[in-house]
């Protein structure tokens, strides 16, 4: 019986100090997984598409945002800027989702297909091998992804990050794009009475005067940008930048001088867009004269290099 009873005591002790936190170890390892370190966190946590879902989107977003008609190389310039700005905006984001929704223009082949017609087909494959010749390429700058804007032409001169939103980005300095002043309706002129001009700026700024009797006097460019963007006008009694009130009148571009006859005013402007970043016109220009999609891109935004995602 004292044998028997020995025999238990150590069995009961090579269970409990051997094989039970044995067990208990081999059962943890099955269902916990070791923590990441610090550093692989941060892989994680960058953002790098790579699914043919996200390179479907750029080429709807080429669709959208340039003519098909447009030079190889600058629908190879327009992939490489729709793309970085697009993983721009994830990184911020911290999403993998393909992003709809960022202000890029998109259409999708069936509406491609409404928009070209009989066309779609050697457009479509112009689009797509312009994408697939850049598939994964994007700008960078200190290896980050840039915020590559552009805009449809500039004025001349592209504009300063700093004189549209107020943020300078050494990547987004005004360059030389003289070509632009070859594309179409480079300057425009749009006409608005004097009650249009009261309607449209009271629906925005509730206390907006402007005596009819003297509008030309109360009308001043104060200033503008090296690029020519007006930064400053007086308009009645309110002071406003050239992005308020070409917001407010949908004028062309934030360029325009104005002209007054009677109660009319007369708004010219110069190119199409906000100004910064790359021209759409000045890419094809360029690219009809021979230079390539690298040669473009390094043009409109200073100092960058290119990488792969």
């Amino acid at each position: 019986m004292a044998k028997k009873m020995l025999s238990m005591i150590l069995i009961y002790i090579f269970v409990s100090i051997v094989l039970l936190p044995a067990l208990i170890t081999y059962c943890s390892s099955q269902t916990h997984t070791q923590a990441p370190s610090e550093s692989e966190l941060a892989v994680a946590e960058i953002v790098r598409p790579s699914s043919g879902e996200f390179e479907d989107y750029i080429k709807g977003v080429v669709a959208a945002e340039m003519p098909a008609l447009f030079q190889e190389e600058a629908l190879k310039a327009q992939a490489v800027s729709a793309r970085t700005y697009a993983v721009r905006k994830m990184e911020e984001n911290g999403s993998l989702d393909v992003p709809y929704d960022i202000g890029q223009a998109y259409i999708t082949t069936e509406e491609m297909k409404q928009k070209w017609g009989e066309h779609f087909t050697d457009y479509y494959n112009k689009i797509s091998d312009a994408v697939d010749a850049t598939k994964g390429e994007i700008m960078v700058y200190e290896n980050q992804p840039i915020l590559a804007v552009f805009h449809a032409q500039s004025s001349g001169k592209t504009e300063s990050a700093e004189n549209v939103w107020s943020q300078s980005l050494p990547y987004l300095q005004s360059v030389d794009s003289a070509v632009d002043e070859k594309a179409p309706d480079f300057e425009k002129t749009v006409a608005f009475t004097y009650d249009e001009i009261i309607k449209k700026f009271q629906q925005k700024y509730s206390d907006f005067q402007l005596q009819k009797e003297s509008i030309a006097k109360q009308i001043h460019i104060t200033s503008r940008s090296d690029a020519g963007y007006v930064q400053q006008i007086q308009m009645g009694n309110q002071t406003l930048t050239g992005r308020e009130v070409r917001e407010v009148l949908g004028l062309r571009s934030a360029n325009f001088t104005v002209a007054v006859e009677g109660d009319i005013l007369y708004f010219t402007t110069k190119g199409y867009g906000h100004g910064a970043g790359m021209s759409q016109y000045g890419a094809e220009l360029m690219a009809q004269e021979g230079k390539t999609y690298h040669e473009i891109l390094q043009h409109y935004y200073t100092g960058i290099s290119f990488a792969a995602m």
